[in-house]
């Protein structure tokens, strides 16, 4: 049996402090051993251009990293004062990358614009699709993630759900709780635009009946303080699996919370992070 360990963090931008920040996710993140790690939130550690947070963490842990932006902004143009920059996600990956693809999914705003980034990944199982995303936040967004995530389930069927096909697995800040009919549409418990799919999630699958351990935005962490008008302790970050096929493929063997340690109040980030280890052969 041959396995995909897999990580999603949301990694808060560049916010301070970013150099203790990193050095946390580098040693909790090379003592998980993860082999792909989907990032939300990546910028330029200068702010602007250049080298990102992902790339950083990629050199340090060996892995390979491939990155997309999502948005970009000019000086005042996100709140006053704040200087012009961007922000995207990235695909960390210990197998080569064969190809990538990049989706604009809907409702972009001049503030706020999401895409879906996907890699091919060359496993000793096969080719495997990996997948990264994040979506609007505001707690009144439902409708807008609801086109979000057809849009995102619509992509991925595209590359191939038949039961001869590897599993694909899907990771990200979806800002959207279990309960949510976008959330529900992707678990098959909800029909969006006349259709309905089928998704793991793999913290459900482990663990149906825990729903108070799987919070990855915490009122324990002190970074999520700015913020806290969002609503605290709830479970938005995920890692999502294909339909599990007949020979095993697709099961979900291992998911649990993690990055939560802290070092003088000091999270990595002001997400928890979802650890998820996949069947792939």
């Amino acid at each position: 049996m041959q396995a995909l360990r897999v990580v999603t963090i949301n990694f808060w931008g560049i916010e301070a402090p970013l150099e203790r920040r990193l050095d946390l996710a580098e040693r909790q993140l090379r003592a998980l051993a993860p082999d792909v790690i989907g990032m939300q939130e990546v910028r330029p550690l200068d702010g602007t251009q250049g080298p990102t947070t992902a790339d950083h963490l990629g050199a340090r842990l060996g892995m390979n990293v491939t990155h997309a932006v999502s948005l970009r902004w000019a000086t005042d143009q996100l709140r006053p004062g704040m200087d012009g920059g961007q922000e995207g996600l990235a695909i960390l990956s210990r197998h080569p990358v064969l190809e990538h693809k990049v989706l604009q999914l809907p409702e972009a705003r001049p503030t706020e614009a999401r895409i879906l980034l996907s890699a091919r990944l060359d496993t000793p199982a096969g080719p495997i699709w990996v997948h990264t995303t994040h979506l609007h936040y505001r707690l009144d967004d439902g409708v807008a993630r609801e086109q979000q995530v057809d849009a995102v389930d619509a992509a991925i069927r595209a590359l191939g759900r038949e039961a001869t096909d590897a599993p694909q697995i899907l990771c990200g800040d979806f800002n959207a709780t279990p309960d949510s009919d976008e959330m529900r549409f992707l678990r098959g418990l909800h029909t969006l635009a006349g259709r309905r799919t089928h998704w793991q999630d793999a913290w459900l699958r482990l663990h149906p009946d825990d729903g108070a351990h799987g919070i990855t935005w915490s009122s324990e962490n002190e970074h999520t303080r700015p913020l806290r008008s969002l609503d605290l302790d709830r479970r938005i970050d995920y890692v999502l699996v294909t339909t599990r096929k007949k020979d095993g493929r697709g099961t979900v063997l291992r998911c649990e919370v993690v990055l939560t340690e802290r070092e003088d109040g000091i999270c990595a980030s002001d997400h928890y992070g979802v650890l998820a280890e996949v069947q792939i052969g």
